[in-house]
């Protein structure tokens, strides 16, 4: 399946991984300059999140897609329930 993501869409989760590598560039430094736990840990949850949310809005989009599939006729012969169990797996990846 490939992932097709509308200009509004890919750029939204563009700025989501951009936001997350500079936060795991900052934790990197944090723990380079030996800075308080805290901080680090505070800053690494927030990085986390970032990529979570980014994950999220991408499988979202291919569920989109695979429903408008689904609804076209599985492509390269596919059947619904291969196609629910790769998402769920792609899902839970995320979990």
């Amino acid at each position: 399946m490939e992932l097709e993501l509308a200009g509004d869409e890919l750029k939204s989760v563009l700025n989501r991984l951009r936001r997350a590598q500079g936060q795991i560039s900052g934790v990197i430094r944090m723990i380079e300059e030996g800075r308080d736990c805290e901080e680090v840990v505070t800053q690494l949850a927030a990085a986390s999140r970032a990529l979570d949310r980014a994950g999220f809005a991408i499988i979202a989009t291919g569920l989109q897609q695979c429903l408008t599939d689904v609804e076209n006729g599985a492509k390269n012969g596919e059947t619904s329930e291969q196609m629910r169990a790769r998402l769920e797996k792609l899902f839970l990846s995320l979990a």
